[in-house]
């Protein structure tokens, strides 16, 4: 039993802790390539969740995780059989009801951490926070952090190198034979502006790749996942940290004492 993770816990051990701040894994359902689970974003939210939660623990912080939300927004993939989806009006709905709980019990800190590149909680942060004033609200999205490139040849954007090397660590079981991948080639968008960047248009995911995979998962290994798992779960569980232990009347400081 890890204290840190709702669903392995118990009420004897959770009502004697004064949880600091609870962490929601948020992934998706979808078609990773022709070699990895349609649940690659779930088991990522999980895992990192759970190793960042625990290095974030063994520092002081009373961090819980919560079950993982599989479903996200997969609005561009309607044609991709078996692709789930859940509308970003749903998704604020679920937070809403989440969020009035952990209000309604103490736990006024709150981090999403997301695994997929669809789910976006930005803007449903800024809502809630309307609502709930006296709650912390924040998002992270690991895939971003700056240095991924340092670890693997191409990372990909979607079922490619980092991904096929995470999953390589956490399920090898549900990982086919590299020999089976597509090369996850994609097209990119006609419109200057938007290969650029500074403009944007949901991607109609069957007209961009031929095995849903956006980037080459050949050169994945068990060992590189497991050297960007330990880089990453260190920086996100200081994050959590962080986020614990820090008063929200405090989070902010002059740069001059930085």
């Amino acid at each position: 039993m890890r204290p840190y993770i709702l669903a392995e816990t118990n009420w004897k051990t959770v009502r004697e802790i004064d949880y600091e701040l609870a962490i929601l894994p948020w992934g998706a359902v979808e078609a990773h390539n022709l070699h990895l689970p349609y649940a690659t974003d779930v088991f990522e939210s999980e895992y990192f969740a759970w190793e960042s939660a625990k290095i974030a623990w063994e520092k002081g912080a009373k961090v819980i995780v919560l079950p993982v939300m599989a479903y996200g927004v997969n609005t561009g993939q309607p044609d991709v059989k078996l692709d789930m989806n859940l509308n970003p009006s749903t998704q604020l709905a679920i937070l809403d009801d989440l969020i009035t709980v952990l209000n309604r019990q103490g736990i006024k800190k709150l981090v999403i951490l997301n695994s997929h590149g669809g789910n976006d909680f930005k803007m449903h942060i800024r809502e809630l926070n309307l609502r709930f004033p006296e709650m912390l609200l924040s998002q992270c999205h690991w895939f971003k952090m700056p240095g991924i490139e340092a670890f693997f040849e191409e990372t990909g954007e979607h079922a490619g190198e980092m991904e096929t090397s995470l999953m390589q660590l956490f399920r090898p079981d549900l990982v086919r034979s590299l020999d089976e991948a597509g090369e996850g080639k994609a097209k990119v968008p006609r419109i200057p502006a938007l290969r650029e960047g500074w403009a944007w248009s949901e991607r109609k995911w069957t007209q961009v790749t031929s095995d849903t995979g956006i980037g080459n998962p050949k050169q994945a290994t068990r060992e590189k996942g497991e050297q960007f798992f330990r880089y990453v779960t260190e920086k996100v569980g200081t994050f959590f940290y962080d986020m614990a232990t820090t008063p929200p009347e405090d989070m902010y400081i002059d740069p001059d004492l930085l």
